[in-house]
């Protein structure tokens, strides 16, 4: 009879807490953002509270449940107000994105009572640094970049000890390697780690426009610019042979438009007088040129 008595009360007890009730649910929180300048994690907890429809059982424990661990939730930079100094605020609809954080996938929330959330950010030792691509890439016949190679970001911001930031000028993506390249390319590069310091960033993203390009030569002169009035200079030898890459197909003639100059200032900063000829601007449709012979001997007269 006693244990019919017990059974059928633990039977009871099971059924009813393994419905849906309402109830007041808090959850301290440690939060993760990434502010230029601060520590990643705020070092405050905040007491977030809310009625919630969940089960029994649940409900049960979270009442039962004494000195409660904190969750750490990455919040959107976004989704962060400054209120000075190292505070910073999450208020109104802002915390809705962050429900299942709070208080895990088996919870309903149905209104919050915390409204704003305060978390304080320490500033922190940190600088910013160019980030170098490592990575060799090759090209089939007949392409080659039509650009240089783009990362996004370009830099990043460092933190750490003083003199651990002191010996860091940049930051390494991981390689990239690329063969038989044939068409643009783009995607994502992690940063190599640095002991003891902490990225903005964990990686990068890349672009590398690529085109199929046709070679094209001609025999041109080599013109002079900003010679003073009362002066000459002569170039020898006076033509050089100028080879093109151009985007295929090739339009109209690139070397209708395309002149090849040394500047006077070149020279008279040249302990030898000789130089190297540069094009005014490239014509559209190429992608670079190269000079035969590449340097040429200069010799100013009156």
């Amino acid at each position: 009879m006693v244990t019919s008595l017990l059974l059928a009360m633990v039977i009871w007890l099971l059924s009813n807490l393994s419905r849906d009730y309402s109830g007041v649910i808090s959850v301290p929180v440690v939060a993760e953002c990434n502010i230029p300048g601060h520590s990643n994690v705020s070092s405050n907890q905040a007491m977030v509270s809310a009625r919630c429809r969940a089960s029994g059982f649940r409900l049960l424990g979270e009442s039962l449940r004494q000195g409660k661990r904190p969750v750490q939730v990455r919040i959107s930079r976004s989704d962060i107000r400054p209120g000075g100094g190292d505070r910073y605020y999450l208020s109104g609809n802002a915390k809705n994105s962050y429900l299942e954080q709070f208080f895990g996938d088996a919870v309903a929330v149905e209104a919050f009572i915390s409204d704003t959330l305060s978390f304080t950010f320490p500033a922190v030792n940190h600088k910013k640094v160019p980030v170098q691509l490592a990575g060799d890439v090759s090209y089939r016949s007949q392409y080659m970049a039509s650009g240089p190679m783009r990362l996004f970001p370009d830099s990043v911001t460092v933190y750490g000890e003083p003199g651990r930031l002191d010996i860091i000028d940049h930051v390494s993506t991981a390689p990239l390697l690329l063969d038989d390249v044939h068409e643009s390319q783009h995607g994502l590069l992690r940063l190599r780690p640095v002991k003891g310091i902490r990225f903005s960033d964990a990686e990068v993203s890349y672009e590398l426009p690529v085109a199929r390009y046709v070679e094209v030569r001609s025999t041109l002169p080599v013109s002079v610019d900003g010679v003073p009035a009362g002066r000459q200079l002569q170039v020898f030898p006076s033509q050089a042979t100028v080879i093109l890459h151009c985007v295929f197909p090739v339009g109209r003639d690139p070397f209708e438009s395309f002149r090849l100059s040394i500047d006077y200032r070149d020279f008279v900063s040249s302990l030898s007088g000789r130089c190297i000829p540069r094009a005014d601007k490239l014509p559209p449709g190429v992608l670079d040129y190269r000079v035969v012979p590449e340097i040429f001997d200069c010799i100013e007269t009156d």
